[in-house]
């Protein structure tokens, strides 16, 4: 393995931004300091004018295989990861099947093996009658359960009452809970279909996912949370009045209740459906209003961890009605350039966003080694130039579905290098894919 030597970044890391050189050997980081000067033999990247970040660790995304492997796989969708700068992800199991048993899930892990280019961890899945697999899960070997407290792309909805006091009360592990109430939700939609019928325009999906379906599914959680003393973790929250549900008077490790938001939510605004129509259809919806309120709840250390839940379809499949068209917006790839442009406007600094993307998801899932730049930690790491910009379009996307709602949209960033486990594994657009990621682990 080759060894690097990152000269004079401002290194983005633990609430400080200091220019600095690193040192990259074996796979991990040897040496932070200023003027390194080793003496073995490496190959030095001079990093003037650019930032230093930790890879980020994106906890939501899916990446379709098996089973939907027209849309998406492991492969192209961590390669469009790692050149967006996201080292690691942890996936969900709304597959084809569905990962609701121990054999799917190894199966998963071994596919990720020998094709993803970024480190991997896969959510084993809860059914209404699975008990006895999601029981077996190593929770030193696996990020989480996931529950899906709402229904969303795929047929996963978990509504036994008894089983979700089961879980709640027996899961060894964090869970992860997609909050929508479904009875609102369901009610909703047969009422909007009665009044709008098939011609109801894109915004009106706000008005069905609304505010109090998200509130009421993420309340429920969490007083089932709190009964049983659960590790709960609720993904992708989207409204205001989710944000008094959460505690920030306390250290991110000693909280027991943890929430993320999604990069669309921080950026898109319900006025956005005007222009981007059903590709920015996701859930929980884009709504309108609650963007900026998202964003404070970010800075107040409400929302713990920014992720992307990246979950493409492809673009025959999104263009279509309200009805038709399923929920779900390739992001993975510009994640990082999509919070860089909040910080160009002032709304998100540097610190908060490595704290968010790398540092909080290490401590809130317990990773081994990773989310810091420090000495002995695995060398995933992120080289961005502010002074430089990105045009996307077609020939750029990684995706396989080769689409994004920011196709033509310029971004005032650019990703330089990425390195997973000390692998250079992109750098200005081209890949080194002699190296895959590793499987993550857990300290718990």
């Amino acid at each position: 393995m080759k060894q690097y030597l990152i000269k004079g970044a401002k290194v983005v890391n633990e609430g400080t931004i200091k220019q600095l050189d690193v040192l990259i050997k074996g796979g991990y980081i040897e040496k932070i300091g200023a003027s390194l000067s080793p003496k073995s033999n490496f190959e030095e990247i001079n990093a003037d004018g650019q930032y230093l970040i930790p890879g980020l660790i994106d906890d939501q995304v899916h990446f379709r295989q098996p089973g939907l492997t027209h849309k998406a796989n492991i492969y192209k969708e961590s390669k469009a990861a790692v050149s967006g700068g996201v080292t690691s992800f942890m996936e969900m199991p709304n597959t084809k099947p569905a990962t609701f048993t121990q054999e799917l899930l190894e199966a998963k892990y071994k596919l990720a093996q020998v094709t993803s280019l970024a480190n991997f961890s896969f959510f084993m899945g809860v059914s209404n009658n699975n008990r006895e697999e999601w029981e077996k899960t190593d929770i030193n070997k696996v990020c989480g359960l996931k529950i899906f407290m709402g229904s969303s792309t795929g047929n996963l909805l978990v509504d036994n009452e008894l089983v979700l006091e089961e879980v709640f009360a027996n899961s060894p592990m964090l869970i992860a809970t997609h909050c929508e109430q479904e009875s609102r939700v369901k009610g909703r939609e047969k009422a909007f279909f009665e009044k709008y019928g098939e011609d109801i325009e894109i915004y009106r999906h706000a008005e069905i996912r609304d505010v109090d379906a998200c509130y009421n599914s993420s309340k429920k959680a969490i007083e089932l949370a709190k009964k049983h003393n659960t590790r709960l973790h609720i993904l992708h929250i989207s409204t205001e009045k989710e944000l008094s549900l959460f505690d920030n008077t306390i250290p991110l490790e000693q909280k027991r209740i943890t929430a993320e938001a999604c990069v669309h939510h921080l950026y898109f605004d319900g006025e956005d459906y005007e222009k981007y129509g059903t590709k920015i259809k996701c859930n929980p919806a884009i709504k309108f209003g609650q963007r900026d309120a998202l964003i404070q709840g970010v800075k107040d250390n409400l929302l713990d961890v920014i992720c992307t839940d990246h979950a493409p379809h492809t673009i025959d499949e999104k263009n279509n009605t309200l009805w038709k068209a399923p929920s779900g917006v390739p992001l993975v790839q510009h994640s990082l350039q999509i919070l860089l442009e909040l910080y160009k406007k002032g709304k998100l600094d540097l610190e908060t966003i490595v704290e968010k993307t790398s540092h909080s998801v290490a401590k809130c899932f317990q990773i081994e080694k990773r989310g810091f730049i420090r000495e002995g930690y695995f060398a995933d790491l992120v080289l961005f130039d502010l002074n430089k910009n990105t045009l996307v379009n077609k020939k750029n996307i990684n995706y396989k579905c080769n689409w994004s709602p920011f196709e033509q949209h310029t971004f005032n960033s650019y990703i330089t290098n990425t390195f997973v486990n000390g692998n250079r594994v992109y750098v200005n657009g081209i890949f080194d894919e002699c190296m895959n990621g590793q499987r993550l682990s857990f300290k718990r």
